[in-house]
């Protein structure tokens, strides 16, 4: 069967133009090695933590290409502690939050995260940074937040830059920055995202990229998305949600219970996770801060210091109908839980069978 080849396929060396993020390294390494390209999301990591990971992935790698993905927005504290951030809570959040604890019946979580261990700041980034640098991935990825300095240095090593945008104004921001790779994040994401959709963004792009590459990202679940996005103008898509199916990502049961049975509605923009607009899957926990007596979240990192505990809690504990996760409206697409490898060829599977559509059409 023939391959779908782009150029930044080809200067990867890599089978498929599918682009797979994920926190988790199994799900790396299974996408690494059924022709995808990987990238590791270690924003969630400390930075001591970050060079065996690394270490980790690249050995069962065995040369394949990877990327590190990290997520550094501005105006966070120069330094910042879980316990310095808690003493200066407003004392109206405090209790709320502790009235919800007391109504779900929540259970202090057992084992320290990075949600309760650490807050985001700019040492906090700095240290992150300096580890990924050190690393031997072969491409860098930011999101929330372009930093000058990372993209020279990376570029500078060697590396691959990869900027996740959601304008054409932060596009032409990368672009000044010299950023080898666009990924046009629609509003459809996962995660932090923005206002414009992904069908709307994606020629906006493309147009101001000119000869830099772009990947499409947000809302792709199937196959006959990722060739569309590429007959849009991109060289390839960017999926994330879709892998929290994969038995490699280690989805608590609860969790993947909940995406098996969402649709795309189910996935709501909410502060109440990281202060900043995230795109999540809807919970009894979300649907608590839409309630008339909730205040509004605070800003990052001041909302993960109020919350972190919960969110760590839920997932270490399975609960059912308070566990969420970041995950985009592409969660249409996760039917039942598989490997990533079937849900590789179930991709290339699928672009085959839209070109063979698509080429009928042709006269």
């Amino acid at each position: 069967m023939p391959q779908f080849q782009t150029p930044l396929c080809q200067h990867l060396g890599i089978a498929h133009p599918i682009f797979g993020f994920s926190h988790e390294p199994d799900v790396v390494v299974a996408i690494a090695q059924a022709g995808g390209f990987p990238v590791l999301g270690l924003a969630r990591d400390a930075p001591q933590d970050i060079p065996a990971i690394v270490r980790d992935v690249q050995q069962r790698l065995a040369g394949l290409p990877y990327g590190i993905d990290l997520m550094l927005p501005a105006h966070v504290p120069s330094h910042a502690d879980p316990q310095s951030l808690q003493a200066a809570l407003p004392p109206a959040h405090v209790a709320f939050v502790a009235g919800l604890r007391q109504r779900f019946a929540i259970q202090p979580p057992r084992q320290p995260s990075f949600f309760t261990a650490h807050a985001r700041s700019e040492a906090l980034f700095q240290a992150q940074i300096d580890a990924v640098l050190n690393s031997q991935a072969c491409a860098v990825a930011t999101a929330i937040g372009l930093r000058a300095e990372l993209i020279a240095e990376a570029k500078r090593r060697g590396k691959l830059t990869f900027s996740l945008i959601g304008s054409v104004r932060h596009a032409r921001k990368a672009l000044d920055m010299g950023v080898d790779v666009l990924v046009a994040q629609g509003y459809d994401a996962g995660g932090h995202t923005g206002t414009v959709g992904t069908m709307s963004l994606l020629p906006q792009i493309v147009e101001v990229a000119q000869n830099t590459p772009v990947l499409a990202a947000g809302g792709i679940a199937t196959g006959a998305q990722v060739l569309g996005s590429i007959c849009s103008g991109a060289q390839g898509a960017w999926l994330g949600t879709l892998w929290m199916a994969a038995q490699e990502n280690h989805t608590p049961a609860a969790l993947l219970d909940r995406l098996i049975a969402s649709s795309s509605e189910d996935t709501v923009i909410s502060r109440a996770h990281s202060g900043k607009p995230c795109r999540v899957l809807r919970s009894e926990w979300i649907d608590a801060w839409n309630e008339a007596d909730a205040p509004a979240p605070l800003g990052m990192p001041h909302q993960q210091a109020l919350t972190g505990d919960v969110f760590a809690s839920i997932h270490e504990h399975n609960h059912a109908g308070l566990i969420y996760e970041a995950a985009g409206q592409s969660v249409f697409g996760i039917k039942a839980r598989t490997t990533v490898a079937a849900q590789m060829e179930m991709l290339v599977a699928e672009m085959h069978q839209a070109w063979g559509r698509v080429s009928g059409f042709v006269q």
